[in-house]
């Protein structure tokens, strides 16, 4: 029988997963343009696609958490800011 953290590491596994392919297919179809901005502006000054990826899905984990705790619409010019503001994270709480 597995631990429930066996069962914790798939959950965040299954979320950093899915969050990376939402942040590709954003870097993709240029929706939000700032997505595909923000990747190219990061790639420039020489930072490497994970990291990237892993930066952009955290703003998007953010954003996502922010519209549960208040059951609110996705803020996309909220999320549009945060992304540029990248490689500085955004708070948690915001």
């Amino acid at each position: 029988m597995s631990e429930p953290t066996d069962i914790d590491n798939d959950d965040e596994a299954f979320a950093e997963s899915t969050l990376t392919q939402a942040i590709e297919n954003q870097i993709e179809t240029d929706n939000p343009p700032a997505a595909k901005a923000i990747f190219n502006k990061l790639t420039l000054v020489g930072y490497e696609r994970e990291d990237i990826l892993n930066l952009m899905a955290h703003v998007l984990a953010v954003e996502i958490d922010g519209m549960l705790d208040e059951d609110r619409p996705f803020n996309t010019e909220w999320y549009e800011t945060a992304l540029r503001a990248l490689p500085e994270l955004p708070p948690e709480n915001k």
